[in-house]
C-alpha cells in the first residue's frame, strides 16, 4: 500500500482539476446535450461523465485502495457513505446548469477525507482560471495568493451568498424563500447567487462575501470547499451550529464564528 501523502494527495487532486478543468474548456463552446437528473434545474451531460471517469481512473492508478464518491457514479445507485478510510469526493462540474448556458461559474470540486475529516480540498474554475485549494494545517489559496476570511461579526453589515435548492417543490422553494427573506429585511447589506455551491463557500473563504448558507447539498457540493474555508480561517458549521454534518444536505460558513451563528439563528428549515 502506497503510504500516505497530504501533499501528493493534493498534488495529485490540483492535477486532476486541471486536467478535467481542460476538457470543460474544449466542450465549453460547444452545443451541450443536457439529461434531466432530479428537476428541472438539475443536469448531466456527457462533460460530467467524462470528468468524473478521467478524475476516478487518475485516482485509481495512484490509491487503488481507497475508497472514492463520485456525483455521477453516485447518480447509477451506487450508496454514499462516509467511512474512516481515506476516501476521495469528486463533484466534476459543480454548476452545470451554469456550463449548460455559458455562465462562467462552474468548478471542478476534489476533497480528500480521512477518518471522515475532509485533509485536502480542491475548487478548480478553469473559465475564470480560479484555482482554490487547501491542504489541513497548511492555510488556502487562490491560484499564488493567501487567502484571509473577513472578520465581520454584524450580520447587519454583512453581504451573504446562498443558492435557490435543486428542489422546485413548494415547501421546498417556500423555505428558500423564507430565509432570503429573513435575511433582507434584518437587513444584510445584500445577497448574491452564483449557481455553485462550492464557489459561494470559496467566495466566503477569499473575503469577497461574509456568510454562506446552503441547503439541498450533497457531499460533493461543499466537502472540498469546506476546508478551504477553514483554512482561510473562516468558520464551517451545521445549521443547528454544531459540526457540519457532510451528509446532512447543509451547510453555514462566515468568516467568523460569530456571523455564522448568527444565520444560524435565523435560519428556517420548513416554511413560515
Amino acid at each position: 500500500m502506497r503510504q500516505l501523502s497530504l501533499s501528493d494527495c493534493l498534488s495529485l487532486s490540483i492535477q486532476c482539476a486541471e486536467e478535467a478543468g481542460n476538457l470543460i474548456l474544449k466542450a465549453n463552446d460547444q452545443a451541450k446535450i443536457a439529461q434531466m437528473k432530479s428537476s428541472s434545474s438539475d443536469f448531466a451531460t456527457a462533460t460530467d461523465k467524462a470528468c468524473e471517469e478521467l478524475i476516478v481512473t487518475k485516482i485509481k492508478n495512484s490509491y487503488p485502495e481507497h475508497h472514492i464518491i463520485g456525483e455521477e457514479s453516485t447518480a447509477l445507485g451506487t450508496e454514499i457513505t462516509l467511512t474512516d478510510s481515506p476516501t476521495w469526493i469528486i463533484d466534476p462540474i459543480d454548476g452545470t446548469t451554469n456550463f449548460v448556458h455559458g455562465f462562467p461559474f462552474v468548478a471542478v470540486c476534489i476533497g480528500f477525507s480521512v477518518k471522515r475529516e475532509i485533509k485536502v480540498g480542491v475548487v478548480y474554475n478553469p473559465i475564470l482560471k480560479h484555482l482554490y485549494f487547501a491542504k489541513e494545517g497548511s492555510g488556502a489559496y487562490l491560484n499564488s495568493t493567501r487567502l484571509q476570511a473577513s472578520s465581520c461579526t454584524d450580520l447587519s453589515r454583512s453581504l451573504l451568498v446562498s443558492e435557490w435548492s435543486y428542489d422546485r417543490r413548494r415547501d421546498h422553494l417556500a423555505c428558500a424563500q423564507a430565509n432570503f427573506t429573513n435575511f433582507l429585511m434584518h437587513p444584510c447589506h445584500g445577497i448574491r447567487s452564483t449557481g455553485s455551491s462550492a464557489l459561494d463557500l470559496c467566495l466566503v473563504a477569499e473575503g469577497s462575501v461574509d456568510g454562506s448558507w446552503i441547503f439541498g447539498l450533497n457531499i460533493w457540493d461543499y466537502a472540498a470547499a469546506s476546508i478551504i474555508v477553514k483554512e482561510a480561517n473562516g468558520v464551517v458549521m451545521d445549521v443547528t451550529g454544531g459540526p457540519v454534518d457532510f451528509l446532512a444536505k447543509r451547510v453555514v460558513a462566515a468568516g467568523t464564528r460569530e456571523l455564522a451563528l448568527a444565520l444560524c439563528e435565523k435560519l428556517v428549515e420548513t416554511p413560515v
